[in-house]
């Protein structure tokens, strides 16, 4: 395995407010994770996903459930191939279903794809339930503020989970499931420093579905964790790791993914990856916070920040280069970390 740097920078503690993610001590269970996303228009989502699998190997986390906001039937089985080439393909998995935003995939074909007649990725799912019954299942199974979600795609589910009512899972209603359960939302969306050429950047994840990220954002009942645009366009993912670091396996979903999507040399931002490493690693000093404050969602999709020592949502800020550094290298090392086995076999 790489050797990655995940020291704490000296100092950043002190940016965590007492109401927000506070430092894990080293004897503490993983945190069970959620990975909402889109993961059919852009990339990052898939190395996030990568990433994920990385830090569960290396007993960071647990990742509870994928559920898809995407509406397209294949989204569900390429996040499935994923999870199995990791070798954790019983993974649960949740579909947005009616109502959630359309979107074709430059590198759907993949779940498809054969090699001499037989499937480059084996996967075996078929037919994936409802995201919302996904969620409440992961959350009501878990300890009270042992969860973190990243919401890196459309804010469909989530906003449907809020509104869920008792059911034979749990008796509590899905706002009262997450107050209980979720320690924080670490959501790539919206945009918080001046964009050259955009001073109301309209941020993609947020306008696909406007009326949900809205209720989101004023509903949710833990803390929120904004990457914004900036963010991921700071510390782009180097084409050269996709070039040289994947060729442990023959075949690699992420790297031909990439490829799929948009060849190398292009660098791709990261907006999904840095929303992942955050959830995960709160503590490790990678990036500095906002203050506390209120995000509202206007019509249009703006995201508009006010500071407010009483506020429920802060935002990620890379304040220099070394910093920009310290994160590119850890995504590139996560995201590009062999699984614990390649063969894929389902548990």
């Amino acid at each position: 395995m790489r050797a990655v740097c995940l020291g704490l920078v000296a100092g950043a503690s002190l940016l965590l407010a007492p109401a927000f993610p506070a430092a894990r001590a080293a004897d503490r269970e993983p945190i069970g994770l959620i990975f909402d996303t889109d993961m059919c228009g852009d990339v990052d989502d898939v190395l996030a996903l990568g990433m994920i699998h990385a830090m569960q190997s290396r007993g960071d986390c647990e990742l509870l459930a994928v559920t898809i906001t995407a509406d397209n039937p294949r989204v569900a089985r390429f996040a499935d191939m994923v999870n199995t080439f990791y070798g954790r393909g019983a993974i649960p998995i949740g579909v947005v279903g009616a109502g959630g935003v359309k979107l074709d995939g430059k590198y759907m074909p993949l779940v498809d794809a054969e090699d001499d007649g037989e499937p480059r990725y084996p996967h075996d799912l078929t037919d994936a339930p409802p995201a919302v019954a996904v969620l409440r299942k992961a959350l009501a199974a878990r300890p009270d503020r042992s969860v973190a979600i990243a919401q890196v795609g459309f804010s469909t589910n989530l906003a449907r989970l809020l509104d869920s009512p008792g059911d034979a899972v749990s008796p509590l209603t899905g706002s009262e499931l997450v107050k209980a359960k979720v320690k924080f939302l670490s959501l790539m969306a919206g945009s918080f420093a001046a964009i050259e050429g955009s001073p109301r950047h309209l941020e993609y994840n947020v306008v696909q579905d406007v009326p949900s990220c809205a209720k989101l954002v004023a509903e949710w009942p833990t803390p929120l964790i904004f990457s914004g645009f900036e963010i991921g366009i700071a510390v782009p993912y180097p084409a050269t790791s996709i070039e040289r670091d994947y060729g442990y396996a023959k075949h690699h979903p992420l790297a031909e993914a990439y490829y799929l999507y948009e060849p190398p040399p292009h660098n791709r931002p990261t907006w999904d990856l840095t929303s992942v490493l955050y959830a995960v690693h709160p503590d490790r000093g990678y990036f500095d916070l906002s203050a506390p404050g209120d995000v509202t969602v206007e019509k249009d999709g703006f995201t508009k920040y006010a500071a407010n020592p009483e506020g429920r949502s802060r935002f990620l800020i890379l304040p220099d280069a070394a910093r920009k550094a310290r994160v590119t290298e850890a995504l590139v090392q996560l995201s590009s970390q062999p699984p614990d086995r390649l063969e894929g076999a389902r548990p």
